[in-house]
């Protein structure tokens, strides 16, 4: 089935969705974006045609895509003028920003759930510790900004004294940035995402199982950079996403919302225990989709905007994807070094006519040079597809040996615990 060529308009706090974008206007529809944040004002210049108001534009689009959470009432909106509208509603946009709110949510609707609290005062969060000792993890809450999202914090010691210790210390810079956060309980086991795109009244199958790697260095060290890189693959519905995603059908219908919806989770031999809702395109998620979707994106955006009821094509076996960073990721905007050693910095191929497996992020198109753009220092993200898992993982890091930035980095062992994580899961009978 073909939808014909189609006008999109693109609604963006931050530069995200750009691949997604792009890859819709080099299969000849028209394509407009809007990005909010002013560090990310030439990002995808030369890629994308962009525009100062988005609001403008919703009567000449036919598909309107806002990529990120704080966007609900503007969508709900939209939806109830007869526009054909993905991502965001009130409820889902509340899921997600506001932990507490998800958590309740999933156990309203019979989803086991970890103990958690939610605290707007450092120092009764650290009263409680000392009255119920225990291993925590620390959660920033709220709508914060991106870079505070990835401020987490996982107690090692059982009496929960490191944790207190780094809040005692901490507080009085974090009361700013992180005013709202919870704490809760630890559990070990794998952690695991399951998603799906959802029509509006129901879930667009297969499902997408999905292996998030969080830590900026191999060996899960380092900070939480939000996703370095993921493993996954498309699967019929299997026990995880039933015990899970399915359960909140009725409250997604409900709500009106039609994108993409993926719930976190840590799962051992006891029991599955969803740690947080992605009620949008997860990134670098959405560009490793691609990498397995084998239908026009444009016409999978169309149909799943339309409210249709339709079966994804995807790719048999596994998608890998590895995001590749320059040094500026570690610093701010205002740094007077870096930024400006890596600002227009060239990306160049080895081979320019290869580009397979390569998603744009924040970078700019400068007549036929591809340059790093925007204040982020994340660049791109490189797939690849097979199989099995180590045939995608040499796939996508053959492919990132085509590329040439200096300093370049990225993880080298994305999907790597495959093989000890999957043994597990199918023994506890999870993704049967």
């Amino acid at each position: 089935m073909t939808t014909g060529l189609k006008k999109f308009l693109f609604v963006s706090l931050e530069s995200l969705s750009g691949d997604l974008a792009w890859r819709v206007a080099k299969e000849g529809h028209q394509v407009k974006c809007w990005i909010k944040s002013k560090s990310d004002a030439d990002v995808y210049d030369g890629f994308l045609e962009k525009v100062d108001k988005w609001e403008k534009h919703t009567d000449w689009a036919d598909v309107i895509i806002f990529d990120d959470v704080d966007f609900g009432e503007a969508a709900s909106m939209l939806r109830k003028e007869g526009k054909r509208v993905i991502g965001g509603s009130i409820y889902t946009d509340k899921l997600e920003i506001d932990r507490e709110f998800g958590q309740a949510e999933l156990k309203k609707y019979g989803v086991n759930v970890l103990p958690s609290w939610h605290f707007t005062n450092y120092e009764e969060a650290i009263a409680f510790i000392k009255e119920k000792p225990g291993r925590y993890v620390f959660k920033p809450s709220g709508n914060v900004l991106s870079e505070s999202k990835g401020l987490l914090f996982l107690g090692q010691e059982d009496d929960g004294t490191d944790l207190i210790e780094v809040l005692e210390q901490n507080k009085n810079i974090w009361k700013k940035s992180t005013p709202e956060f919870l704490l809760q309980k630890y559990i070990s086991g794998v952690e695991v995402a399951v998603g799906a795109f959802f029509n509006g009244t129901d879930f667009i199958y297969p499902i997408c199982v999905n292996f998030e790697h969080k830590r900026v260095f191999p060996g899960d060290v380092g900070p939480f950079a939000g996703e370095m890189g993921t493993l996954m693959y498309w699967s019929d519905s299997n026990n995880l996403f039933k015990a899970t995603l399915e359960k909140m059908l009725p409250a997604l219908k409900e709500s009106g919302y039609i994108g993409y919806v993926d719930v976190n989770c840590i799962v051992n031999g006891k029991g599955i225990y969803p740690l947080e809702f992605t009620s949008r395109f997860g990134f670098p998620t959405i560009q490793i989709q691609l990498e397995g979707i084998s239908m026009p994106v444009g016409e999978w955006l169309y149909r799943l905007a339309s409210g249709e009821k339709f079966e994804i094509k995807t790719k048999k076996g596994f998608q890998i994807g590895v995001r590749i960073l320059v040094p500026t990721y570690f610093c701010n905007s205002n740094d007077p070094i870096l930024h400006p050693m890596y600002k227009d910095m060239a990306v160049t191929f080895k081979n320019a006519n290869n580009l397979d497996g390569i998603h744009i992020e924040d970078v700019k198109n400068d007549n036929g040079v591809w340059r790093i753009a925007g204040t982020s220092g994340v660049v791109m993200v490189v797939t690849g597809s097979a199989g099995t898992v180590e045939e995608a993982r040499n796939q996508a890091y053959s492919r990132i040996k085509n590329i040439i930035i200096p300093n370049m980095f990225y993880r080298t062992d994305i999907g790597s615990s495959w093989f000890k994580e999957c043994d597990r899961l199918h023994t506890w009978g999870y993704l049967r």
